[in-house]
């Protein structure tokens, strides 16, 4: 039967729930060291993914630390390490970095592991309460997640030890994201489902600029001070430029214009048809808002001419208009 107590004293076990483990996680800060940056240094060299291991408790934490890892640019992946025995330690390649979580140290299916990890020379990272045990020996790197006392009354349930895991394992994947740059849209493109996401359902035709009096379209042989201007009037900060048939057949960008008044002593006499970049890179209106966005980042460009089958072009599809709409 069920004990009977009084709520004054559950919120009190509550409270004292919270300062341990916030206790535990404030003294991580006292552990980073050359582990951290050595830890970020391996990974962001490695040619393969972050393999994370651990069982039990500690396979849940590493489950997390892997899907953060993933959703914030470093490829990762969890293996139960129990199963790893089985045929799934398989996954583990030359290019790889483990990371093995275990409290003691001496988790018995983590161990079974160490042969392969150490025959394939494969960095490991261990995080870990106990630096003397057999995987804080082995390990590359070690993190010391060591905690006073678990927040459980009888010291026996992982709790305050698992959540010093979790900020540890949260500390490196932030550092991670900070090295790589990783961006606003590029935390989007890893969230495509829900409200992270939800600017992948665009496509182009939805944000484009379709208002034909305000597309900086221009001909072949306009000159170029007469593009110049419409380029300044138009603020896309390009041009559209298209021959007698009305079809797209180059660019003029502020880029070009930088490097034309550079290269030419006298530029009244250029025409269009002359300095254009030719062929430039079109979009359709129904292709994927996330396409346009991709095709940007890929050839380094802020506006994509949206072009018709016969290459009209329809629209023009500016960066900002994507970030704006949270596309990824």
């Amino acid at each position: 039967m069920a004990e009977i107590i009084q709520k004054s004293t559950l919120d009190e076990l509550a409270k004292e729930v919270f300062q341990i483990e916030s206790d535990s996680i404030l003294k991580l800060k006292e552990r980073i060291n050359d582990n951290l940056e050595q830890t970020l240094t391996v990974i962001l060299n490695s040619k393969g993914r972050v393999i994370v291991t651990g069982m039990g408790k500690s396979g849940l934490i590493g489950r997390k630390i892997a899907a953060t890892l993933s959703s914030t640019g470093t490829p990762s992946y969890f293996l139960h390490p129990a199963e790893s025995t089985h045929g799934d330690s398989g996954i583990i390649t030359r290019e790889d970095v483990v990371i093995a979580i275990s409290n003691s140290g001496e988790t018995n299916e983590l161990l079974n592991l160490l042969p392969l990890i150490k025959r394939f020379e494969v960095p490991l990272i261990v995080l870990s309460g106990n630096k003397n045990s057999t995987l804080g020996r082995c390990a590359d790197i070690y993190f010391d997640i060591s905690v006073e006392k678990e927040a459980c009354p009888l010291g026996k349930a992982p709790t305050a030890s698992t959540t010093a895991t979790l900020a540890m394992g949260d500390a490196i994947a932030v550092c991670l994201l900070k090295k790589r740059g990783f961006s606003m849209e590029d935390f989007l493109l890893y969230h495509p489902s829900g409200t992270l996401g939800k600017g992948v359902l665009y496509i182009v035709k939805d944000l484009m600029l379709k208002d034909k009096s305000l597309m900086p379209i221009a001909h072949e042989t306009d000159t170029f001070l007469e593009t110049v201007d419409l380029i300044s009037k138009k603020k896309l900060g390009c041009a559209l430029i298209v021959n007698e048939e009305n079809k797209l057949t180059g660019l003029l960008t502020d880029g070009d214009i930088r490097r034309i008044l550079l290269r030419y002593p006298d530029v009244s006499v250029l025409t269009n048809n002359m300095i254009m970049t030719k062929n430039p890179k079109t979009i359709t209106s129904d292709a994927m808002a996330a396409k346009a966005l991709a095709y940007m980042e890929k050839y380094s460009i802020t506006s994509l001419a949206v072009c018709d089958e016969n290459n009209f072009p329809v629209g023009i599809i500016h960066i900002h208009d994507l970030l704006k709409a949270g596309v990824a």
